[in-house]
């Protein structure tokens, strides 16, 4: 009302505008609100150092900011394929029901080929798509955008079906760019903090397992303790160790992992193998992208069936091979990745050195245990057979004393078993003194010793081993030959095929008869197998007059061979 009583005049808004201007406020209000929320991934990507949870936050960030129903993040490999594929919005059973992972054809490839923002109303319309796989939801919107990493792309951000049925716009692509720089800068910051932490844990490991030798712990149980941390620090189902035979042939003596067992005993392909390759000549690393139909790998397939991508690195010195270390990981897994196998060639150089230090270690020891063996050889001659002998030699003499002719026979027999005791205590000398020197042949029970101490590193354990019997004085050289040839190739052959946890070799000289056997817990020989090797055996003992035989383990599972021949009795 004004001072005279009539209405004033009312300042009303035209509705149009009055929706324009609440549309513009809302539109704000937005803005406002999708650049807070920018700022909080921003900020949340920068506190996490976890590389797996960056990435996982940058999808699941990218689907709130434009509002998307499906988004994944696709890490580009060094073969231009999707390495690794990290979908948000597809439930697990869904994910299921779908299959196998994008591997970067189609759509997505075109990312790969054109790093550059990539944004569709209907993504069945462009050139390059390839359709959806069986049970894959309906999608049609789609917004990509490259992640770039010091000027490498890293990987691509996929976005689709942007809610309420509407395309993704300018902005959309805007708040998207932005977050794939910060998600750059987060990238870069988790995998430094990553790769510190990977040499880290391989230098612990290096330390644990020189120290696990030099203080003498055995040479296969350090082995399988590198091979396990190996296993962890590289995150692999899969662990082999392939040792250089007498041949120079690689044979599997170590596994860990599902059916490791099978790996035990396989021999990888020669001449163009796995150390023919660039990568080995370098610097003794080279990665598989499927090991299971790899031909430098797979010389028996079914061993690798399940598994992919895979890793080998050479254990060794400049002056000596001693192996290849296998790492693999199950079909559809990530393959290796440069910056988790850059550690490795160090690692398997450590691992080298400090089998080289043990190999010295033991040297020393043995050289004291030959010096040891040397002055009780000493003692035993000049102090132990010298009272003997005197003391034989008193009994003799008293012996003409006694009248008894019961007491003067016990008398003769303690006599003659005075000089039994001498003769073993020569024996024992002689095998005692019996350590190499130039131009000399060591006896039967150290060359015994010694293959077996060899069959250890094929087999995964180390075999018991029994002696019994004159058998370094009596068993003639050209004989002692056969045994250790008879004893090296029945281990090798339960290395290849037995499966074992456990053997026995025994090497027994009683009677004139001289008995090599070898029993296991394996799984014994099957009807209709190879028998090549035992036909050799039994060839050698025939040779000699004697036999070949193989049976079951009388007290369980397994097989017991026996290779026996008459010994004529020593002049």
């Amino acid at each position: 009302m004004v001072g005279d009583g009539r209405d004033a005049p009312t300042s009303r808004i035209p509705q149009p505008r009055l929706d324009a201007l609440q549309a513009e406020i809302s539109d704000a209000r937005g803005t406002r609100d999708r650049l807070k929320g920018l700022l909080e991934a921003v900020m949340s990507l920068g506190q996490e150092l976890d590389l797996a949870q960056v990435l996982r936050g940058i999808v699941e960030a990218a689907v709130v900011l434009v509002d998307a129903e499906y988004g994944a993040l696709g890490v580009v490999g060094d073969d231009e394929k999707l390495a690794e594929f990290l979908p948000v919005g597809i439930s697990d059973q869904l994910r299921a029901r779908i299959g196998t992972l994008p591997a970067g054809h189609g759509l997505l490839g075109e990312l790969i080929r054109h790093p550059r923002p990539l944004r569709l109303g209907d993504l069945s319309e462009h050139a390059a798509s390839a359709g959806f796989p069986e049970n894959h939801p309906p999608m049609r919107s789609f917004l990509g955008v490259p992640i770039r990493v010091r000027d490498e792309v890293f990987g691509n951000l996929y976005l689709t079906e942007k809610r309420g049925g509407t395309d993704f716009d300018a902005e959309d692509e805007g708040v998207l760019s932005t977050l794939a720089v910060a998600a750059g800068v987060a990238i870069d910051n988790a995998r430094l903090y990553e790769e510190v932490r990977l040499r880290e844990r391989w230098q612990a490991a290096s330390s644990d397992f020189t120290s696990a030798l030099l203080s003498g712990s055995s040479e296969i149980e350090v082995l399988e303790g590198m091979l396990e941390r190996a296993r962890d620090i590289i995150s692999a189902e899969m662990c082999v160790f392939y040792q250089v035979g007498p041949s120079g042939e690689l044979r599997g003596s170590l596994a860990l992992g599902e059916g490791a067992e099978a790996h035990r005993g396989i021999v990888l392909p020669g001449g163009e193998g796995i150390l023919a390759g660039p990568g080995m000549a370098r610097d003794g690393l080279v990665t598989l992208a499927d090991v299971a139909t790899d031909t430098r790998v797979a010389a028996q397939p079914d061993v690798w069936t399940g598994f992919g991508p895979a890793v080998a690195v050479t254990v060794g010195t400049r002056a000596k091979l001693r192996g290849v270390l296998m790492l693999a990981r199950r079909t559809g897994r990530p393959t290796f990745s440069a910056t988790e196998v850059a550690p490795l060639p160090g690692f398997a150089g450590q691992a080298a050195l400090a089998l080289e230090l043990a190999d010295r270690r033991r040297d020393g020891e043995q050289v004291s245990l030959l010096e040891d063996r040397d002055r009780i050889a000493r003692d035993l001659h000049d102090l132990a057979i010298q009272r003997l002998f005197a003391t034989g030699m008193t009994l003799q003499s008293a012996q003409r004393f006694v009248e008894h002719p019961e007491a003067s026979e016990r008398l003769s027999r303690s006599i003659d078993d005075l000089d039994e005791t001498i003769k073993i205590i020569r024996t024992t000398i002689f095998g005692l003194r019996d350590h190499e020197t130039s131009g000399s042949t060591p006896r039967l029970r150290v060359r015994a010793v010694r293959a077996v101490g060899e069959a250890a590193a094929l087999l995964g354990f180390s075999p018991a081993l029994r002696m019994e019997g004159l058998i370094d004085t009596d068993v003639p050289a050209p004989v002692a030959d056969e045994v250790i040839a008879v004893l090296v190739e029945a281990l090798t052959n339960v290395a290849r095929h037995a499966r074992a946890a456990r053997a026995e070799v025994g090497i027994v000289l009683a009677e004139g008869v001289l008995t090599v056997t070898v029993s296991d817990d394996g799984v014994g020989v099957a009807e209709g197998g190879r028998r090549s090797g035992l036909r050799n055996l039994a060839e050698r003992a025939e040779a000699h007059g004697g036999g070949l035989s193989l049976s079951p383990r009388p007290d369980g599972d397994g097989t017991r061979l026996e290779w026996r021949i008459p010994l004529a009795p020593p002049r």
